[in-house]
Parts: C-alpha cells; structure tokens; sequence
C-alpha cells in the first residue's frame, strides 16, 4: 500500500508540473491584443490550467500522507477536468478547422473572407452587441498605430507579412484601388463599388476599417491561428495527463485491494 501511495503521489506531481504548460498556453492566449477585447475567451484555458494544479496538488497530499478520502476526490475532480479539456481541445479544432484567407498577387500580406470561418465563432464574435465592443476595444489599441512606426514606404508595406487582424482592419481591401499615403492612410480608391468595406474605409484613426467585415474575418483569423498553436501545447499535455490519470487509478485500486487483504489477514489472526 505503502509503494501504491508513493507511485500516486509522484504521479500527481507529474500531473501538478503538467498544469503549468497549460496556464503558460492561457496566458499567452490572454496576452493577445486580439484576444484582450474579446473577454469571454481571455481566461478559460489559465482556470483550466489552475484548477489542474490545485486538483494534482490535493492528490499529491492525499497520497503521500495516505488520505483515502482526498484521493478518491481527486480522481473524480482529475476526470471531471480531463473531459472538459478534451471538449475543449475538440471545439477549438472544430471552431478553427475552416480558414477565409485568400492570397493577393503581388503582396506578402493575404486578406480574409468573413465567409470562411466557422459560423459558430463568427455568430458569437460578429453579431451586432458583441462587435460594438470588440470595434471600440481594437480603436483605442495599438495594432494599427504600431504599422507607421514599423512600416514607411508602400514597397515595404506591400511585402510585410501582415498579421491577419492588421490585414483587415488597418488597411481597405486591395480591390478597392486607394492609393497608399502611409500604413493608416489611404486616398483616392479607384472602385469602390468593388466592395462594401471600400465605402467604409475611413482615414480617421478610429474607424479605419474596424466597421469592415475585412476587419471582423482578420480577427478570427488571428484567433485561429493563435488558437492552432495553444492546441499543439494542451494535446501533448491532456495525453500526459491521461496517461498518468490511468496509472494513478491502477495504483488507487491495488492500494485499496492491499487495504482490504491486510484486514483480511488481521480477522483471521
């Protein structure tokens, strides 16, 4: 019972260390300026990660100073967590599995069709409440002002590799034919009725584009892509976290077959 217990709580601390990739995942997610205006999706993955750690923790305790009752409370909680993890890891695939982005001739930067993504992320991400804050959010940051210190000439702007939020939101669609005057300003387009985000251009600073559904498909292809790369992180750690919660389980249940073959042994002296 003895080794059962110490196998459990090395495990558990093999669980504890794998909480700390995920909170690391969270809160680079979190870090985003993308993600920073959208709140609903800041800190599911950080809770995730901290309610792994104080789980791994309890069963930590409970095996190495053999508390029966914590343990069995932390295999249930362990599992619980497990499932909610890999809900998660199956909706973020499913959620970013489609991709709007479309190449522009002549350019290093691709532009994005609000079509392309998924229609869950888009209905919960676009719709009219939702946008009006996500919109002042992006205004008042500084994806955009950032480009005019980054960028100078229209040479070096049409060869960055511009992220998919400053693709739709700091610049109007190619196809409306402005004239480049610098990252945030451009004149004199020569087909406006190319597109409906052409009329909405603006070379005000607090509009840009951040009323075009350029803009709105850029943000959820920056999602995406941020997203793909966490999912990368929190795959390797739910396997490992799996792998350790059904080896913690074998050694919980011959613990508790070694517990009631030792009480056996003792009705029968």
């Amino acid at each position: 019972m003895s080794m059962s217990n110490n196998i459990t709580a090395f495990l558990n601390f093999v669980a504890f260390m794998c909480s700390i990739p995920i909170i690391a995942a969270g809160t680079w997610l979190a870090s985003k300026p993308d993600n920073e205006c959208i709140h609903w999706l800041r800190w599911p993955v950080v809770f995730m990660g901290l309610a792994v750690m104080l789980v791994s923790l309890a069963g930590f305790v409970g095996a190495y100073w053999k508390k029966e009752g914590l343990l069995g409370v932390y295999l249930v909680c362990m599992a619980i967590l497990i499932i909610l993890l890999l809900v998660l890891l199956v909706l973020a695939f499913v959620v970013t599995r489609r991709n709007g982005a479309y190449s522009v001739p002549g350019k290093g930067y691709s532009e994005y069709r609000l079509a392309g993504f998924s229609s869950w992320l888009r209905n919960r991400i676009t719709d009219g409440d939702s946008w009006g804050n996500i919109r002042a959010c992006l205004a008042v940051s500084d994806i955009c002002p950032k480009l005019n210190s980054e960028i100078i000439t229209a040479d070096q702007f049409f060869a960055a590799h511009l992220s998919p939020i400053k693709s739709g939101c700091c610049k109007p669609p190619t196809i409306c034919g402005y004239q480049y005057v610098n990252p945030t300003v451009w004149n004199n387009p020569t087909n406006t009725i190319a597109d409906a985000d052409c009329s909405i251009w603006n070379n005000d600073p607090n509009q840009l584009c951040y009323n075009c559904d350029a803009c709105k498909a850029g943000l959820l292809g920056n999602l995406r892509k941020e997203w793909r790369k966490a999912n990368l992180i929190l795959i390797l750690t739910v396997v490992v976290l799996i792998w350790v919660y059904l080896i913690a389980c074998s050694a919980y249940r011959n613990a508790q077959t070694e517990q009631l073959f030792e009480r056996y042994k003792q009705g029968w002296a």
